[in-house]
């Protein structure tokens, strides 16, 4: 007997539970792998005092494609924990910057290594590691460091997701997900650190087992809702649409 389907009928459907100051980790790592659409339903939802886990807030494109920082300006984002509070460039400005720098939104910024790795530790129930990175910055002021073989570590703890919104090329009814390229940079380890993963999908959603088991990068145990963006101007999709590699 298949195990029941996965999918749900549209964007507001699976993201309709997420309460006031949950956890939302966000996909990314370019344009292939941000869960645009699930974010767009995210700032119509509406839930607020979130906490926001994701590589950056945003980008400065244009034109601008759903991002946490359109969630901060609707006043839905009490905190952000990233690699990236402002852009990469002096001449570039994310709209998210502002509202950090007058003290409207929290700010973490963890080093991007050591983001991955705190939501890894969260799937694999580790509840914390030590690390050489920021020894000796501003990051590790006022933190716990150990001597391990002569070296300085600062520790650092996992990081457990109530919700994650990934996005993957294509997937099966029992949530079995395959990534394409960048898109499996931060995705896998969100999903596994969270309670709750919903995945966007670039393709239809086949039968349970109709990916090949050694072409499943992760396992739908992980996965909980899925949904298929549609086509424009109903979906969006990334500006630039790379030819998938099977």
């Amino acid at each position: 007997m298949a195990p029941p389907s996965k999918q749900v009928a549209s964007f507001a459907d699976a993201v309709h539970d997420i309460p006031d100051g949950a956890v939302v980790a966000f996909g990314g790592f370019a344009m292939p792998g941000v869960p645009y659409n699930l974010i767009k339903a995210l700032h119509a939802h509406g839930a607020k005092n979130l906490t926001c886990i994701a590589n950056t807030t945003g980008g400065a494109q244009q034109p601008r494609m759903p991002d946490i920082g359109m969630l901060v300006e609707n006043g839905q984002v009490k905190k952000v924990i990233c690699a990236f509070t402002a852009a990469t460039r002096a001449s570039d400005v994310l709209p998210f910057t502002k509202y950090y720098e007058s003290g409207e939104v929290e700010a973490e910024l963890v080093p991007q290594g050591t983001l991955a790795e705190r939501l890894r530790a969260a799937g694999a129930g580790i509840p914390a590691f030590y690390t050489p990175t920021a020894v000796g910055t501003e990051l590790a002021e006022g933190r716990e460091t150990r001597m391990i073989n002569g070296r300085e570590y600062l520790l650092e703890y996992a990081l457990p997701v109530d919700y994650a919104f990934v996005r993957a090329t294509r997937a099966d009814t029992f949530g079995n997900l395959q990534f394409h390229r960048s898109q499996r940079n931060f995705n896998p380890v969100m999903a596994t650190a969270a309670r709750v993963t919903i995945a966007e999908l670039d393709e239809d959603i086949l039968p349970a087992g109709a990916i090949d088991p050694d072409s499943v990068h992760l396992s739908g145990i992980f996965v909980h809702r899925l949904v298929r963006v549609p086509p424009p101007p109903e979906g969006i999709w990334p500006q630039r649409r790379q030819e998938r590699q099977r």
